[in-house]
């Protein structure tokens, strides 16, 4: 999965390549032969180690949808940062008996949540201690900026689900941010400390971003961007609702080996799969356990057939929790479908 993802989802297969190397014989030694070609096979153990790089999707998409109708001066950032790592601990904790260590994969997860906790600590303080002071000059409205800065943060969500943070254009956010918001208007304190605040944020990602891509563009291939799945069968009429799947090889026994999207699509297309009728067999090469996420009421029974790997509340919406859910792979589309029964959506597939 290295794609988006925090954004740093590309740069993650870039520091995380020896490691594969190392370990790519066999995804899931033991069982049936692998149907998925070479290049599409991905080491099981990373359906768990991508869980921390795709909070750091989630973290902004919370961020994103609380900024819509409130200023960020409470957005609970060292919340995040302990969830981050608490994640990460559970993770590890899971996979360290059971897997070869991926150096490249764990190196990679602390510099993203090195880098991170840096980021969540100096807006936490800095929200705190002036952010408030200023939020209150503008009597609990909202100003231009504001609302300037919530557009540029789902925006920025929307991107990073499907390409890395550093492609980004924080450099025409910030032009955009002095041109399409008039200077003066009501609470020009609050305005104008907001300008400062994004004006800086977007100036050091965009000068970070554009390091960042100079040094991946030049020692890293770009990884596919889709994932190999053999299917039960190809149900009637998934290539029509699926236009991006694509056949690799039909078997003897009825059998389909497709290529649909890997990251943030896999998900939308392993429902979609999962509502027709097919049942996975193979994903990535793998067929031993996958982990899958979704956003949960507080007191949602766990079905049969999955196995809990933790639990964390939605910091800004009180009686919420992610559950981050182990399942066989043959298991998938029953867990998809028992969401979807009971009105929860998934957050995301983690295919490896």
């Amino acid at each position: 999965m290295i794609r988006a993802r925090t954004g740093l989802r590309a740069a993650a297969a870039a520091l995380a390549t020896l490691a594969l190397v190392a370990t790519r014989a066999q995804p899931d030694d033991g069982f049936a032969p692998v149907a998925a070609p070479a290049e599409h096979r991905r080491p099981a153990d990373q359906t768990f180690l991508t869980f921390p790089e795709w909070f750091l999707v989630f973290s902004p998409a919370e961020y994103a949808y609380y900024v819509r109708s409130r200023t960020p001066t409470r957005f609970p950032f060292l919340g995040h940062v302990r969830q981050f790592w608490q994640s990460y601990g559970a993770v590890y904790g899971r996979i360290r008996a059971q897997y070869p260590f991926n150096a490249g994969y764990h190196v990679m997860i602390m510099v993203i949540g090195t880098s991170t906790t840096v980021e969540y600590v100096l807006r936490s303080a800095y929200e705190t201690l002036i952010g408030r002071l200023s939020e209150l000059t503008a009597g609990g409205t909202l100003t231009e900026e504001d609302r300037y800065g919530a557009a540029v943060a789902q925006d920025y969500v929307d991107f990073i689900r499907v390409e890395p943070w550093y492609k980004y254009d924080f450099r025409s956010k910030l032009v955009g941010l002095w041109r399409d918001t008039p200077p003066w208007g009501p609470a020009p304190l609050r305005k104008w400390e907001r300008r400062y605040a994004l004006t800086t944020e977007y100036a050091i990602k965009a000068g970070y971003g554009w390091l960042i891509k100079l040094g991946t563009q030049a020692s890293y291939d770009t990884p596919l961007p889709v994932t190999a799945v053999l299917l039960s069968h190809l149900p009637e009429g998934a290539q029509a609702a699926l236009p991006e799947l694509k056949i690799l090889k039909a078997l003897p026994d009825g059998a389909t080996l497709v290529t649909v999207p890997r990251y943030d699509a896999f998900m939308r297309y392993a429902d979609g799969l999962a509502r027709r009728g097919a049942t996975f067999i193979e994903i990535a090469g793998n067929r031993s356990t996958i982990l899958v996420s979704a956003i949960v009421p507080d007191g949602w029974r766990m079905p049969a057939g999955a196995k809990l790997l933790f639990a964390q509340p939605i910091l800004t919406r009180p009686g919420q929790q992610r559950v981050a859910l182990e399942v066989a792979v043959a298991s998938l589309a029953p867990l998809l479908d028992r969401l979807r029964e009971d009105g929860v959506a998934p957050e995301h597939v983690f295919d490896y």
